[in-house]
């Protein structure tokens, strides 16, 4: 099976739990003879804010992969609302309703703002795209485009490449684009990688925003751990590609296997 953590103990064990929207069983995907992501088992419940914290090669954006579809697991089993989609790809999972962010962003550097996020808008209309027309050919889906921006505090730059918005500006339009194809479930990796101490606070009051909704289920890759307490209606601990831990910020933040697996705390048995 690859290695092992050594010290499992997961705070929330899911046999008498309900069903959530996301059920991962014994999840695991190896690469060579290194196991990534070693018999994850979790439970996430519809609408909540869900953050996952370990060391750098814990295996976290390897689980966003294998929840996304870009991976398929060596053993294991995904599910979404019921359904098993653990071997279904990038597109057919997105299509169900689960949507990606990346460490780094992606978008049209050579289009607008605006016409980025409607083409997003428009993928899940499912309407056809006709390149040699303007976005203002569908002013029902720049509509609903410019309201996203509006919500994203990007309706000043609608109409700016997306190439020069700020790096700041940039992550913001990457979440913009993702709620364009208005997901049922949100994996952010790291929406706040390369910012400066400037450009974290406007993204943490967009994603707490979109925590308050309650409309949506939000998983989150970050290493800031202040912000992962603030947004956080419960924490999933990686180690070594296992999971150690699931609980509220509370519970966490006082369990020793993660002060000393991830906080740097040493560890009382």
């Amino acid at each position: 099976m690859g290695k092992s953590t050594g010290c499992i103990l997961i705070e929330k064990p899911m046999q008498n739990e309900k069903p959530g929207v996301i059920q991962l069983t014994d999840l695991t995907i190896s690469f060579g003879g290194n196991t990534a992501v070693d018999g994850v088992t979790l439970n996430i419940r519809q609408n909540q804010f869900v953050s996952l914290i370990g060391p750098n090669g814990a295996g976290k954006t390897t689980l966003f992969n294998l929840i996304s579809g870009q991976y398929q697991p060596t053993r294991g089993t995904i599910h979404f609302k019921g359904e098993d989609i653990t071997e279904l790809g990038v597109a057919e999972t997105a299509q169900r309703g689960i949507g990606r962010s990346f460490q780094l962003a992606s978008f049209y550097p050579n289009l607008t703002v605006l016409e980025n996020v409607c083409l997003a808008v428009q993928y899940t209309a499912k309407r056809s795209w006709c390149f040699w027309k303007k976005s203002s050919d569908f002013p029902d889906i720049e509509d609903q485009a410019y309201a996203i921006l509006e919500q994203m505090l990007l309706d000043s730059k609608w109409n700016h490449l997306a190439a020069s918005l700020s790096h700041g500006e940039q992550r913001k339009l990457e979440i913009a684009i993702l709620l364009g194809m208005d997901p049922e479930v949100m994996l952010l990796d790291e929406p706040t990688a390369g910012m400066s101490v400037e450009e974290v606070p406007a993204i943490l009051d967009l994603l707490e925003d979109l925590r308050n909704k309650r409309n949506r289920t939000i998983m989150l890759v970050e290493h800031k751990i202040d912000m992962i307490i603030r947004l956080s209606d419960e924490i999933a601990v990686l180690q070594d590609g296992g999971l150690i831990a699931y609980d509220t910020p509370e519970a966490i933040m006082q369990n020793p296997q993660v002060q000393a697996a991830y906080l740097g705390k040493a560890y009382e048995a």
